[in-house]
């Protein structure tokens, strides 16, 4: 077995990873990237439109471009990268990690001091939702047909309908239009949108594709090829058959959200939210394991890269501070997801330190109020307009804010209300 030592390991090679990693690496320590494709960059390779950087950047990249800005930082800093190689386990050893890995030259173990999770996620399946219906050819995951188009050259299909509107499924209905193919309709079953709203005007609207809300794929049809799908309306919590109208098309794609992909971090003993699918984390996300932090996509889903490298960066940030023994003084506090809030992440907030939340709400307001308070003492108003589950929305508690809190004060609970 060959024998390798780090400071901080990296798993995963995305946006999360790359952040991460290079903050890390310029303060000094070892740092490594071990990626499972053949190169760096993950999702955002395949990504080839623009619409990446413009709040990082200030600018608006292509998916390439924006993973090329990291991985330029990511050389620029030494921090090596293991391509072709899956990592398959971690253990922990007190204070040290090892990480196993597999590649074309055997089984790796990497010992680390920390370890950082960064593996991205993964889309929902046919399997996933429980599609009745034959199992012809042409049903596939937005995702594969965006990979098979942008880099294998292939187009997937002729006359496609799309099950969900997340932003993958919306941008492929936009790509394939661009091909010649004619997208029959997208097929949403929640009465809103699932992506975001420049999606939907920029690939939908603009290309005058009907989106179905409210309704579900109740079979697809087919013998060797997708011929057709049917098409109900979905009301209190049923298809209802009724309704029933067919689509003919020869292909399926599916872009029905995007699930953590944290088998690894379940197997390391890492403690996983049911709300974001990602691992607790605290305030310096660092989860239930010591030494074992996470961020982006594998954390909880993010609607834009710009702030998948945020947060990353600040894990990284995180890990220097772990890795320099640098204990912050500061209480820590559990902060939870009160009414019409799906999420918060993290669940732990810090006093003396201004540190910045991530959420989700439950359903579309036109305008609503933000409240953080702890007990009876509001800490933080403000109000948001068009407020949307898939927009992901974010506030910032200053230190001013959490002064006077100490380990025995009650948590800090995060509420929407609709004003």
């Amino acid at each position: 077995m060959i024998k390798k030592t780090y400071d901080a390991i990296i798993i995963g090679g995305g946006a999360a990873g790359l952040s991460a990693a290079w903050n890390v690496a310029k303060a000094g320590f070892s740092t490594a990237i071990i990626e499972r494709e053949n190169c760096l960059g993950g999702i955002l390779n395949q990504c080839i439109h623009t619409g990446f950087g413009l709040h990082r950047f200030g600018k608006e990249l292509s998916g390439p471009e924006y993973a090329e800005m990291d991985i330029d930082l990511v050389a620029a800093n030494k921090v090596d990268s293991f391509i072709n190689t899956t990592v398959f386990e971690i253990r922990s050893n007190g204070i040290l990690k090892s990480v196993f890995a597999s590649s074309a030259e055997g089984v790796t173990e990497f010992e680390t001091r920390a370890v950082i999770l960064s593996m991205g996620c993964r889309e929902r399946n046919r399997g996933n939702l429980g599609i009745p219906g034959t199992r012809p050819s042409g049903i596939m995951t937005a995702g594969l047909a965006q990979r098979l188009l942008n880099i294998e050259g292939y187009l997937p299909g002729r006359k496609a309908v799309i099950i969900g509107s997340g932003d993958i499924g919306l941008i492929m209905a936009r790509r394939l239009t661009w091909s010649g193919a004619i997208v029959m309709g997208v097929i949403e079953i929640l009465p809103y949108p699932s992506g975001l709203a420049r999606n939907i005007a920029q690939c939908l609207d603009d290309f005058e594709i009907p989106l179905y809300l409210g309704h579900t794929v109740s079979a697809i049809n087919g013998k060797e090829r997708v011929e057709s799908v049917d098409v109900s309306p979905f009301k209190d919590g049923v298809p209802s058959l009724s309704g029933t109208f067919k689509i003919d098309c020869d292909t399926v794609l599916i872009s029905a959200g995007l699930i953590p992909e944290n088998e690894l971090s379940v197997k390391a003993g890492v403690k996983l939210s049911n709300a974001t699918g990602g691992p607790y984390v605290d305030s310096s996300m660092m989860t239930n394991v010591p030494g074992i932090f996470a961020c982006g996509n594998v954390l909880h889903v993010h609607d834009l890269v710009d702030y998948v490298s945020e947060e990353s960066e600040n894990c990284g940030s995180a890990v220097v501070s772990y890795l320099s023994s640098d204990e912050c003084s500061c209480t820590q506090g559990n902060i939870s997801a009160g009414s019409n809030i799906k999420y918060i992440v993290p669940s732990k907030y810090r006093t003396g330190i201004p540190q910045k939340f991530y959420m989700r709400s439950l359903m579309p307001f036109e305008n609503a109020m933000l409240t953080v308070k702890c007990a009876d003492k509001i800490l933080f108003e403000r109000k948001l307009k068009y407020v949307r589950p898939p927009e992901m929305q974010s506030f910032t508690l200053t230190p001013e804010m959490t002064d006077g809190l100490n380990e025995n004060s009650p948590e800090i609970n995060v509420s929407l209300t609709e004003v």
